[in-house]
C-alpha cells in the first residue's frame, strides 16, 4: 500500500484532506516545545512537563516510527462565531464543542485506516488524537496540511483554522509529501484580536493568559485580570480562529456530528448556572465540555453574568453565593459585584462571616479592602 493508496482510502474514510511526512527526521519543533515549558507558558498543564521528552519527537515515544499519515477533518461553522459575543446574555462554547466530542470520531476512523493499512503492507503502526504526546500540528506542517500560524494552529488554504488533526505513525517508509510554506505574510490579526494578549510574540503563546486555558485546564478562581476580557466565553475561546482571512476559502463542514445542538448555540446564561451535576451531565452527554465538570464550568458561567450588564441575573448571581463549589461561590461574588454593587456590599459582612474558603474570602474582601 503505497502513499497514493494510503492518501486516497483515508479520503474515502470521510476525511477532508490526508497528507504524509517523514518521522525519523530532525526538527526543531521539539526544541520550541522545551522552551515553551522552560518559560512556564504551559502554566498548570503539568502533564506537558512530564511527558516533554517523550513529545520531543515521534521516534521519542515510538523508535520505529519512520512515517506519519496525517489526516484533517474539517470542522467548519456554518457561520462566523464572533457576533455570538455581542449576545450577552448568552453563553458562547466554542465551535469545536457545541456538539460530539471530535476524538471519538476520528479515532474510529483513524482505526479503519490504520487496520486496513496493516492487513496490506504487514507493518506495525499506532493512531494519536491529541490524546498522546505527540505533537500533532508540527507534523501536519511537515506533511503539508498547512501551516503552524502566529496564533500556533494550524492554517490551511482550503479549511483555514477549522481543521482536527489525527496521526497515524508507521514503520514503513512512505513517500512523504512536500510541507506547506508560511502563508502569512504580515498579517497580525490573529494577535490583534486577543482578548488577554496571549501572544507574548507571533508564533509564541502563554498559555497562562488563554482564554481556552482558563475555562477548561485551569482549576479554582480565575485571576481578576481575566475575568472582563473572557466576556461571554464560556468554554474556549475562537476569536484567533475565527479572524483569520484564510477562511474566507474555508467551508461548512459537512459531518453532522460537528453542527452545533441547539442547546449549545447560544445557550442562557441563567439556564446553565442552575445546572447541577446530574444536569450538567445530561446536557453534555458526549461533548468535549463534559470533561471540565460541573463546578469548573459553571464558575465559568458567573465570569460571563458578571460581564453581561444584565440586571435581570443578578438573582441568579446571589443565588450561586451558596453554592457548593467554593470556585462558583468566589465567581459569584465577583458576578454580583459587576451587576449590583451596593447589593454585594450589603450581604458581604454575613456572608464573610459564614465562608471558611480564602478564596471566597478574598473576593469578598476585595469589595471592601477594611475587612
Amino acid at each position: 500500500m503505497n502513499s497514493d493508496a494510503t492518501r486516497a482510502l483515508a479520503l474515502e474514510l470521510g476525511f477532508s484532506a490526508a497528507r504524509i511526512c517523514r518521522a525519523d527526521e530532525a526538527w526543531q519543533a521539539g526544541d520550541r516545545l522545551a522552551e515553551f515549558v522552560a518559560d512556564g507558558h504551559h502554566g498548570s498543564m503539568g502533564w506537558m512537563a512530564e511527558t516533554l521528552a517523550r513529545r520531543q519527537h515521534p521516534t521519542a515515544m515510538w523508535p520505529d516510527a519512520k512515517s506519519a499519515v496525517v489526516v484533517g477533518l474539517n470542522y467548519g461553522p456554518e457561520q462566523d462565531p464572533l457576533p455570538l459575543l455581542e449576545r450577552r446574555s448568552e453563553g458562547v462554547v466554542s465551535v469545536y464543542a457545541q456538539n460530539a466530542d471530535y476524538h471519538d470520531l476520528l479515532k474510529k476512523r483513524l482505526k479503519h485506516l490504520a487496520r486496513a493499512f496493516a492487513e496490506k503492507t504487514g507493518k506495525q503502526v499506532r493512531v494519536f488524537v491529541d490524546t498522546a504526546p505527540l505533537m500533532e500540528k508540527p507534523l501536519a506542517e511537515k506533511a503539508g496540511l498547512g501551516w503552524q500560524g502566529k496564533h500556533t494552529n494550524l492554517v490551511s488554504k482550503a479549511y483555514g483554522s477549522w481543521l482536527f488533526l489525527g496521526v497515524m505513525l508507521t514503520e514503513a517508509e512512505l513517500e512523504p509529501d512536500q510541507p506547506e510554506p508560511d502563508h502569512c505574510g504580515s498579517c497580525t490579526a490573529c494577535l490583534d484580536i486577543c482578548p488577554t494578549k496571549a501572544f507574548p510574540t507571533p508564533y509564541r503563546l502563554d498559555a497562562r493568559r488563554c482564554i481556552s486555558y482558563l475555562t477548561i485546564e485551569h482549576k479554582g478562581v480565575i485571576p481578576a485580570e481575566f475575568r472582563a476580557p473572557m466576556g461571554n466565553r464560556i468554554y474556549g475561546c475562537d476569536d484567533c480562529l475565527a479572524v483569520c482571512p484564510w477562511n474566507k476559502f474555508a467551508q461548512t463542514s459537512a459531518e453532522t456530528a460537528f453542527h452545533p445542538r441547539p442547546e449549545l448555540k447560544g445557550p442562557l446564561l441563567a439556564e446553565l448556572a442552575s445546572l447541577d451535576d446530574a444536569g450538567f451531565r445530561q446536557v453534555f452527554t458526549a461533548s468535549p465540555v463534559k470533561r471540565i465538570g460541573r463546578d469548573r464550568f459553571v464558575r465559568n458561567v458567573m465570569i460571563a453574568i458578571g460581564n453581561s450588564g444584565d440586571p435581570d441575573l443578578v438573582p441568579t448571581a446571589e443565588a450561586a453565593l451558596d453554592d457548593d463549589a467554593a470556585p462558583v461561590r468566589a465567581m459569584a461574588v465577583w458576578a454580583l459585584a459587576q451587576l449590583a454593587p451596593e447589593r454585594a456590599t450589603a450581604v458581604a459582612a454575613d456572608r464573610m462571616a459564614n465562608e471558611a474558603d480564602l478564596d471566597v474570602l478574598a473576593e469578598w474582601r476585595a469589595l471592601n479592602p477594611r475587612r
